[in-house]
């Protein structure tokens, strides 16, 4: 009990010792007095300001510059100031899109170690450069972007099909900063290297265009597939989410060399005028136009997610090594991500063309490398298809597993050279599929 006592004593000692501290507490007065005459400046600037700063009662703290675009704090710049004196520094002005020239407020904000805050308030008119040129930066060289308008540049030469880089500004006046412009987050911004992907009908000669005001630039192919635009997913891919019906004729333009394409035929034929037949059950699917293999990757959704087997009943996916699409070559090597939808083809009926790798032999006669694939509920790893799921295998061309996994064996060794179909059926049920293996004819 003396021991409780004594504690309490001792804190309430403590807490009175500490609001007498506060009480003796002094504010202090901190001072500034500006020596440098702020004025106009250009959006990409960085601005200057010095200033005397004094407190002859508390140590000083901070001195701050803060820059207002109206009411929104954009840029900051921090001193440490722990005694008097005249002290110098940038702020950056930032250059953005679509903000039109307008006055700023710069603050000087000086404060001491008490919290004591004393500020001032500039107005800084602003205006966006007009810049004599722009250069775009591509990884074969630098092209000179000729002003053609206010804000507006353009560089003509023989650019490929498709060119990569980004865009850069001079700098126009000693305040000035190089301003970047490159691709982040899907859009043209400031600040980044990340190349811009343009792209042109053909190759040849063209113009490519930029508008450091808006940071409009051209030119982009418009993809057109079934009468949507595809959007961009990165350098070699497009894609669109929509629905599709079975029987359903889809025109496609914009691609400039869609004669050379590879056509899957599990979803489409494509006639002489060049339009598809979209072939599998009506749904939703996500079409994804891939410019590195030159061919559409076709996987059917359910709402905004891809369709699982034990979800929806829509798609059963292929995982393995020495299997691709348009070829082996583009193998999915057990990588869930480049995994292959089967197109359903009926209720509860599936198809899969390929061709497969080609098996290699060591020296003994025994298999060195051989196609090994297997069945699966879902897009990744999860519900999967294992040698007791399948109540029949039609087929005397391959060689199954106990865990599923459909493979080459010695007497069983599919022809490199030819296509291969491959149907699951699971319409008596998941755990009841039957798997039916012919040669394409």
């Amino acid at each position: 009990m003396k021991k409780y006592k004594s504690l309490v004593f001792a804190l309430a000692g403590l807490l009175s010792l500490a609001a007498c501290e506060d009480d003796d507490l002094v504010p202090g007065n901190p001072v500034i007095n500006p020596t440098t005459q702020i004025g106009a400046a250009m959006f990409g600037d960085s601005l200057a300001f010095s200033a005397e700063v004094a407190d002859n009662d508390v140590p000083l703290s901070t001195l701050k510059a803060q820059l207002f675009y109206g009411d929104e704090k954009v840029s900051e710049t921090v001193i440490r100031t722990k005694t008097k004196g005249d002290y110098k520094g940038k702020i950056f002005v930032p250059f953005y899109a679509n903000v039109p020239n307008a006055t700023a407020t710069l603050k000087l904000v000086l404060q001491n170690i008490n919290f004591t805050i004393t500020e001032q308030e500039f107005n800084v008119p602003l205006t966006r450069p007009d810049y004599p040129y722009l250069t775009f930066v591509t990884a074969g060289g630098e092209y000179r972007m000729e002003r053609v308008g206010l804000y507006q540049y353009k560089a003509t030469s023989e650019f490929p099909q498709k060119i990569k880089g980004y865009i850069k500004t001079p700098t126009v006046t000693p305040a000035g900063n190089e301003i970047v412009f490159g691709f982040a987050n899907g859009a043209i911004v400031e600040g980044t290297t990340n190349g811009i992907s343009f792209s042109n009908s053909t190759a040849g000669t063209y113009d490519i265009e930029f508008n450091t005001l808006t940071y409009a630039a051209a030119p982009f192919i418009k993809l057109m597939f079934a009468g949507s635009e595809m959007a961009m997913v990165d350098d070699n891919n497009y894609k669109i989410e929509k629905e599709f019906t079975k029987g359903q004729v889809i025109e496609v333009s914009g691609i400039a060399d869609y004669d050379e394409w590879w056509i899957d035929s599990d979803y489409f034929t494509k006639g002489a005028d060049g339009k598809l037949t979209f072939l599998p059950v009506s749904g939703k699917y996500r079409v994804t136009a891939n410019f590195e293999r030159k061919y559409f990757i076709v996987e059917h959704m359910n709402g905004n997610d891809l369709s699982a087997l034990d979800k929806d009943g829509n798609a059963i996916w292929v995982i393995g090594w020495g299997i691709g699409k348009p070829t082996h070559e583009n193998n999915v090597n057990w990588n869930p991500d480049k995994a292959l939808c089967m197109a359903k083809i009926g209720d509860k009926k599936f198809q899969l063309t390929f061709k497969p790798y080609p098996v290699t032999f060591n020296e003994d006669g025994t298999i060195a490398n051989k196609y090994d694939f297997k069945f699966f509920y879902q897009k990744g790893w999860g519900g999967e298809f294992v040698g007791a799921d399948y109540v029949s295998t039609q087929t005397d061309m391959i060689y199954m597993t106990d865990s599923g996994n459909f493979q080459a064996a010695a007497d069983l060794i599919l022809d490199p050279n030819k296509w291969y179909v491959i149907t699951l059926d699971v319409s008596q049920g998941n755990k009841k599929a039957v798997m039916t293996l012919t040669e394409k004819k």
